[in-house]
């Protein structure tokens, strides 16, 4: 049976960030903090060993496969800062043009610093990947 690897868990995100080797990296990172645990109302956890996730969800694909995951979140690693949100969310797309100097892969928005991009927009980009997720995935 597949074991997901990534899961909350009860580490702490202080000492997360405070072990980001990059001055401006935990900056940021603290700065993020403060901006997802506004926005989403969450309370942030460490989800594995280095993202930092608000709030949560149950998926169950048609394939039976199911888990749970953040349901947004970020990770201050080594290259670039990775923004975690809803892959398929429809206005996603026309958001991050507006977001800034980003790159992005299936679910993850990557950027250097916290200033290249428009706060307001991610905030919106967390609002947007929450009620998609919250919508597609239901609680019971």
């Amino acid at each position: 049976m597949y074991e997901l690897k990534t899961k909350e868990t009860d580490h702490s995100v202080i000492q997360f960030i405070e072990s980001v080797e990059s001055e401006k990296k935990k900056q940021d990172a603290y700065e993020l903090l403060d901006i997802f645990t506004e926005t989403t109302g969450y309370e942030a956890k460490m989800w594995g060993t280095s993202i930092i996730g608000f709030g949560s969800y149950h998926y169950k694909y048609p394939t039976g496969h199911e888990g749970d995951a953040a349901l947004v979140g970020f990770s201050p690693r080594k290259a670039k800062i990775s923004l975690y949100f809803a892959p398929g969310e429809k206005k996603r797309e026309e958001l991050l043009k507006k977001f800034g100097k980003h790159t992005t892969g299936k679910a993850c928005v990557y950027i250097n610093k916290l200033t290249d991009v428009d706060r307001e927009i991610l905030k919106e980009l967390i609002n947007e990947s929450i009620a998609f997720l919250q919508e597609l995935y239901p609680s019971k």
